[in-house]
């Protein structure tokens, strides 16, 4: 199984699972990526995500370079039934790194390794980031002659200066982990057997606020992204405005008032 998918108490657990090979991303670990984002996104009892990776060499160390490249290049003929759909539709890359899903739940990237190529492409689209000490992060494409074009040059320079940014794409050299932290790019940097605590203690705490107010705010956010102000002001009050209008928000000031924790059912 190229993937591990669970579901507990409202957290989804996605675990890339091929640590033999730094969990790198071949065809049947594509395929199985975007039905798991898709299923997520559409199950109403999921409140937040979290994706790391088998064993504690890599959390993805990107494209196959074997598998899922050549067929791209032209270089390999599609052979599995999985090569056939990824040749055939390469966008579905796009949507196992969640640069083309539209998903408004939160997702934790809990980075137990190296986050490298597409793993480090996949990052930019996660709302918040745990990552072991000494993780390595960064995009070694240009090394190999090929463009990241999983949002690399479009996401990334929105997430760290232009000039780091610069010197990350156009070298291919790797990135410390206290250094990403250090510019914003990671939220915690932690020993390596406390990532997935950390993660999970965040993803509770998401979990537990209202789902519908939640996603308004992701929303919101990734909506009003490069609007003018006056154009942000009228979409977040487009967006936000709604949540006001829900059973969820007469819960939430009554469960405060009766002293006692809300029961959010997303209505």
């Amino acid at each position: 199984m190229a993937l591990i998918y669970e579901k507990k108490e409202g957290i989804a657990y996605l675990t890339l699972n091929r640590p033999e090979a730094r969990n790198a991303l071949d065809p049947e670990t594509i395929l199985e990526l975007r039905d798991a984002w898709i299923d997520y996104r559409d199950d109403k009892d999921m409140r937040c995500a979290i994706i790391t990776g088998a064993g504690d060499k890599a959390f993805c160390s990107g494209a196959d370079l074997g598998r899922l490249i050549p067929l791209f290049t032209g270089a390999k003929k599609p052979e599995t039934e999985a090569d056939k759909e990824v040749a055939k539709n390469p966008l579905i890359v796009g949507d196992a790194l969640l640069k083309e899903v539209e998903l408004y739940k939160p997702v934790i990237a809990a980075i137990n390794g190296h986050a490298i190529a597409g793993g480090m492409e996949m990052l930019y689209s996660t709302d918040l980031r745990i990552a072991a000490e000494g993780v390595k992060l960064g995009l070694q494409e240009v090394k190999w002659a090929i463009f990241p074009m999983t949002g690399s040059t479009v996401k990334l320079p929105r997430q760290l200066p232009y000039a780091r940014t610069m010197e990350l794409l156009l070298t291919g050299e790797l990135m410390d982990a206290r250094e990403a932290y250090e510019l914003g790019f990671l939220n915690r940097v932690v020993p390596r057997d406390k990532v997935m605590e950390e993660a999970e203690r965040l993803a509770r705490i998401i979990a537990d606020n209202g789902p519908l107010a939640v996603m308004a705010l992701k929303k919101s956010v990734l909506q009003c992204t490069g609007l003018t102000i006056p154009e942000g002001m009228a979409k977040e009050i487009e967006i936000g405005g709604p949540v006001f209008m829900t059973k969820d928000a007469q819960e939430g000031p009554r469960a405060f008032k009766e002293k006692r924790k809300p029961d959010y059912k997303g209505e």
